[in-house]
């Protein structure tokens, strides 16, 4: 019989975007692989990739007391009747709420992958202190399952966790971000004409758009011509999304092009010269994996994930968090550099294939997998 493994995530669309490898490389390596998401457009081709799917009721940023007990209720119930081997939990609510379904429901197994602690954490220290205190507790009841690994991405948020006692050494595996199919982001020569920032994300305040769209303002009339790009759409499912009526103004003023959500995000950074990401805080941003994998320089700031996820003054550089003169300035520097643009990039490639290629990713999570459960570790079908 298969070992059988739920994935829990929030989002369906999330989690074809970021962790459907891993699931792919599991069902090659032998698994029966199951996914649990909130409902949604992208279900469908859950399925239709082979993978069995079940909806649980959740939503991303609710905290109406019943709904997330009804979550936390609902994810018990899926894992006494499905009866899991293992369960990786990813996002903040499938974490907290599935580790601790997990535990009641006699999971063998748990993991736990640890994408960014959520806004309370990146919020000035004084804003959200109760929000802050609960989710501390519900970190300690979820992440102690006694035969589990949780994965982090930076050593910041594996600092923090460690702080408040919601894990032990011995749980801790590092796994720097989702991975990048080099193949599909691949390193191209820049454009021609003049340089182009962009950013590609959710569009919410604590991304730094607002920063990435008053940096714009400041660069105005730059020599090299530059041009900014945002790439994303408001989130309403956020409490710190950017508003519509934001987006529209941005639109109407022209100092920044709005092309929307978008899906092709490689054709876009070879277009571009320099890749944007001013967030408050990460995990470790997909957008800055990919960046690196198309040979694109990177201006970031200095906060967990982001400096994690470059190398700087090598393959990007470093600015303050919520500081749009600085960003403006970095990003002009680089506008302004066509030389040391061009050897951010190329060592922005070869971080890529050292640390970020999708194939380590996926056999350091089966890996993970084969030592929880005891199964003789088989290399991936395909694998090199």
């Amino acid at each position: 019989m298969l070992p059988r493994l739920l994935i829990a995530v929030n989002n369906p669309a999330f989690f074809l975007s970021h962790r459907l490898p891993i699931a792919l490389g599991a069902l090659r390596a032998g698994y029966e692989v199951h996914v649990a998401t909130m409902d949604g457009p992208s279900v469908a081709r859950i399925r239709e990739l082979g993978l069995y799917h079940h909806v649980i009721p959740m939503t991303r940023s609710g905290a109406n007391p019943l709904g997330e007990l009804r979550t936390l209720w609902a994810l018990w119930r899926l894992f006494r009747r499905l009866r899991p081997d293992l369960v990786h939990a990813v996002t903040i609510k499938p974490v907290l709420y599935g580790g601790m379904a997990a535990r009641l429901a006699r999971v063998p197994a748990f993991v736990a992958a640890i994408s960014g602690l959520g806004y309370v954490f990146a919020a000035p220290p004084s804003r959200y202190d109760l929000l802050r205190g609960a989710a501390c507790f519900m970190y300690r009841l979820a992440l102690r399952h006694p035969n589990s690994r949780v994965i982090f991405q930076n050593d910041s948020d594996r600092e923090m966790l460690a702080r408040i006692g919601a894990i032990v050494p011995q749980q801790v595996l590092m796994i720097r971000g989702s991975g990048v199919d080099l193949d599909a982001f691949p390193a191209v020569p820049e454009p021609d004409g003049p340089p182009v920032a962009i950013m590609a994300a959710r569009l919410l305040a604590d991304k730094g758009v607002r920063e990435f769209v008053q940096a714009a303002r400041l660069s105005a009339g730059h020599v090299s011509g530059l041009r900014w790009q945002l790439v994303g759409s408001p989130d309403p499912g956020n409490p710190a999304t950017i508003t519509d009526a934001e987006l529209q103004q941005w639109s109407r003023e022209a100092t920044v092009q709005c092309l929307g959500q978008r899906s092709d995000i490689a054709a876009l950074y070879a277009a571009a010269h320099i890749v944007v990401l001013p967030s408050y805080r990460e995990g470790l941003p997909k957008s800055l994996v990919e960046a690196a994998a198309c040979g694109r320089a990177v201006v970031t700031t200095d906060v967990p994930g982001c400096r994690d996820a470059i190398e700087p003054d090598v393959t990007g550089l470093l600015v303050p968090v919520r500081d749009a003169a600085a960003l403006a300035a970095a990003v002009q520097r680089l506008a302004g550099d066509d030389a040391l643009r061009r050897r951010f990039g190329a060592a922005g490639r070869g971080l890529a294939e050292r640390e970020f290629d999708v194939r380590h990713v996926v056999r350091a999570h089966l890996n993970a997998y084969d030592a929880l459960l005891g199964r003789h570790t088989q290399p991936e079908q395909g694998a090199d």
